[in-house]
């Protein structure tokens, strides 16, 4: 089973890409996802690896643009109500798309964008939601009846706002389809750990069954995902693994608490990898993408873990 590392994870530590990739080698990875902290800078050293470590995914927006302050997933988003902010991210988008191409890359993962929750009288927002989550001593908890109360009618938001975002969103899409298509590049659309994000499970089935035979796929952050059930913003993770399992084309493995965005190891928090060996044993792309408090010898444990787990 192929597993790639995120270069998110060490390409602040290390300046050179074939350092990055060399790293990855000596930890037991089979491949490479260029993270969207990737500096122009760092391409020749990857290169200069690719017949020892291959790059099979590339996060937008890779590299770093010139003129930007850092890397960031969300610069700019295709998914938004506001017209130069998606000729923005489209534009970016493009440039990431030639960037996988030109390494042989055949997925790019993209944060599509949110569908807002604010309004005149009342905010819906994940930052709301969670301030009314916790307890007074701080301790988040779910089963309040005034937070589950509440959630449904940001749900009931959500779903509204979403439509209308959808509709921009896929004709959005048909301007970026010609360059995936002469690339053979897909493009994956990620789940993300916010009620607002987009595409939700609704808007994902709907974009997937328009888009059927297009080169836009979905992709599975398991952290993401657990983040989501814990705000009772979705359902069970494992739940949505298996319900959209056939338009997954890759998946992100990072570990949570619960109701935090931890983006570590697999193994050290609540996720249940054991349950997603389904899915990751379908013919789909397998990413650690760990953030830098990871240790080396962590996320080498973690690795032998989960190759034990799914082998």
């Amino acid at each position: 089973m192929r597993i790639a590392l995120s270069t998110n994870w060490n390409n602040v530590r290390l300046d050179d890409g074939a350092a990055i990739a060399d790293e990855a080698v000596a930890l037991g990875f089979d491949a490479l996802e260029l993270g969207f902290r990737t500096m122009p800078e760092q391409i020749p050293g990857f290169k200069s690896r690719l017949g020892r470590m291959p790059v099979e995914s590339v996060h937008a927006y890779c590299p770093v643009p010139i003129g930007a302050p850092s890397g960031h997933p969300e610069l700019h988003q295709l998914a938004h109500r506001d017209e130069n902010e998606r000729a923005l991210a489209r534009l970016l988008l493009k440039q990431t798309i030639a960037c996988a191409a030109e390494l042989g890359a055949k997925v790019v993962v993209t944060h599509a964008g949110y569908a807002g929750l604010d309004g005149l009288f009342r905010n819906y927002g994940s930052d709301v939601l969670r301030r009314v989550l916790k307890w007074p001593d701080g301790k988040p908890d779910a089963s309040r009846p005034h937070y589950a109360k509440l959630v449904a009618k940001a749900r009931e938001r959500r779903r509204k706002r979403g439509r209308a975002l959808l509709e921009v969103f896929r004709r959005e899409l048909d301007g970026v389809i010609p360059d995936l298509e002469k690339a053979g590049v897909t493009l994956a659309l990620e789940n993300l750990p916010s009620l607002e994000g987009f595409p939700d499970g609704e808007e994902a089935e709907a974009l997937m069954k328009d888009l059927a035979g297009a080169p836009v796929r979905l992709w599975f952050d398991t952290g993401h995902a657990r983040v989501r059930e814990c705000h009772l913003w979705d359902d069970p993770a494992t739940d949505v693994a298996t319900r959209f399992a056939p338009h997954i084309c890759g998946m992100h493995l990072n570990d949570v608490t619960d109701f935090h965005d931890d983006h570590r190891q697999p193994g050290w928090g609540k996720v249940d990898f054991a349950v997603l060996k389904s899915l990751a044993r379908r013919d789909i792309l397998r990413v650690f993408e760990p953030h830098e408090p990871v240790t080396f010898d962590e996320l080498k444990e973690s690795l032998a873990l989960i190759r034990r787990m799914w082998k």
